[in-house]
């Protein structure tokens, strides 16, 4: 990888990582699934756009649609989850747990995926992320239970999203990558607006620059530039090159909630994030296998 790409890689992770920071921005004026409406319909809208342009296979074959309607609704569940664990605990907190979602994948893979199997290296890894998260959990006492129900909420989210990733990769090779990514973002839409008219009152309390931006963010910079981009790099230079990057994640998160949000940034704060950092780069050091696959944790 050259040194504008390695630069450009950690530019998208940066992105990846601020991503609940503008979804706690949104959430100031939006109810929690009209948020996640919003957002998914105007990144269906831009990569089904660029798809056309571009001549992506979107269309799909007869018996495809059947997996991606189990991959669709796993993924309404899980952003569901993610939406509404965000609404009640902080930005740097769901920035932290999200990402234990690449180490529920390594376990799962080792029990459904063939030649995934664990090293000691990858178990080192886990144990060190799952540390890390012990200190929120377990140390800071002054966390209200609103907060630790948003924790759980997220963890929660962590956990089902990585059993749609393991889904997604015993199936992707029959798909286009867009097509993985899209009909999941559809299928998923009518579910969000349904949630926010049941249970967001008052869908909509106020409208400003900083919600427009926020929704500007997650729709087109994150769930479609992001995705768009991210999968250009995959195929260039393979799921190692740029998984390595993935500890970016959730130093951007966290430094960018306290920065932006201005939300309490602790010693148990730092401490769970210098063991998923390290947890992240111990597994993806010296990895010799490259899997190119498309993860749904990049459009979260």
């Amino acid at each position: 990888m050259t040194l504008s790409a390695a630069l450009y890689t950690s530019l998208l992770c940066i992105m990846f990582g601020a991503n609940a920071v503008a979804i706690k921005i949104s959430l100031t004026g939006l109810g929690v699934f009209t948020t996640a409406f919003i957002r998914f319909s105007i990144a269906v809208v831009i990569i089904f756009c660029w798809a056309k342009m571009t001549g992506q296979q979107i269309s799909l074959q007869k018996g495809q649609m059947r997996h991606l309607w189990i991959v669709g609704l796993i993924f309404a569940v899980q952003l569901s989850m993610f939406y509404g664990g965000l609404s009640r605990t902080y930005a740097s907190r769901g920035a932290l747990i999200i990402n234990l979602l690449p180490f529920f994948v390594l376990f799962l893979a080792h029990f459904f995926i063939p030649g995934d199997r664990f090293t000691i290296r990858k178990l080192i890894g886990i144990l060190l992320a799952f540390i890390g998260v012990s200190f929120m959990f377990l140390a800071d006492r002054q966390i209200t239970s609103n907060l630790r129900s948003g924790d759980l909420m997220i963890l929660f989210t962590a956990l089902i999203w990585s059993c749609n990733t393991i889904y997604v990769k015993r199936i992707i090779s029959n798909y286009d990558p867009i097509q993985i990514v899209f009909y999941p973002m559809l299928i998923a839409l009518p579910f969000f607006l349904f949630e926010a008219i049941l249970w967001d009152i008052p869908m909509v309390s106020r409208i400003n620059y900083s919600i427009l931006a926020s929704l500007f963010f997650q729709g087109v910079v994150v769930a479609s530039f992001g995705f768009i981009a991210w999968n250009h790099l995959l195929k260039k230079y393979g799921a190692t090159s740029l998984h390595s990057f993935v500890f970016v994640m959730p130093i951007s998160g966290v430094t960018l909630s306290g920065l932006i949000l201005g939300e309490p940034l602790t010693a148990n704060l730092f401490l769970a994030l210098g063991f998923i950092c390290i947890g992240i780069i111990v597994v993806n050091l010296k990895a010799k296998t490259q899997v190119p696959i498309v993860s749904m944790g990049k459009n979260n």
